[in-house]
């Protein structure tokens, strides 16, 4: 059972991001702020959801929502500053757009970095143990999945609509066999043998 919150009689926002072990494609946060009575009785961590069931949950959670927003960071950045600096940025960006601005943030994981001075708490699997941070999580996964599902049309042969970028084996032999595109992020590991990957 989920709990509805970190901080009680506060307003508060979760956050999460989806993404982050891909090859290719964004990173995608999202911050959610929940009213103080919510119940969603399916809500939990996107990862133990069902594609279907977060899709179902989607629209739920927008409407419910007192404010959300999702943020893509492109792979461009992703190279440039590291995967863990772009979730951490894509969340703060989600986090300073939300109307009203929260008084408290709880974030997936363990690692964050201040942002506008808010006071904040990180949480190991936390969208396993709080609703907004599940609710990010559902956002931020089908919102991502959305984005793959768009660029899969431009380059069907990665299947992108399959395995989300995500290193598969199947995802792999793409890259060996067409190469790379302006969607994977070049400072992965994008196959076992990089040394000799032709850039």
């Amino acid at each position: 059972m989920l709990s509805p919150f970190y901080k009680t009689s506060i307003l508060e926002c979760g956050t999460d991001e989806a993404g982050r072990g891909c090859l290719a494609g964004p990173v995608t946060a999202a911050a959610i702020i929940l009213p103080e009575k919510f119940e969603l009785d399916l809500l939990n961590d996107s990862k133990q959801l069902s594609e279907k069931i977060r899709e179902k949950l989607r629209p739920i959670l927008e409407e419910k929502a007192i404010s959300y927003v999702v943020t893509h960071l492109e792979p461009k950045i992703i190279d440039e500053i590291n995967i863990l600096n772009a979730s951490i940025r894509a969340m703060q960006e989600c986090i300073v757009k939300l109307n009203p601005t929260p008084l408290y943030i709880i974030v997936d994981g363990n690692r964050f970095k201040p942002i506008n001075n808010i006071p904040y708490s990180t949480i190991v699997k936390g969208d396993s143990k709080y609703m907004s941070i599940a609710a990010a999580s559902v956002l931020a996964k089908t919102y991502r999945d959305d984005y793959m599902n768009n660029i899969h049309e431009e380059f069907p042969m990665y299947n992108w609509k399959q395995n989300k970028g995500y290193p598969t084996l199947e995802h792999r032999e793409a890259i060996r066999k067409y190469g790379i595109t302006k969607y994977h992020r070049m400072t992965f590991r994008l196959l076992p043998e990089q040394l000799f990957l032709d850039l």
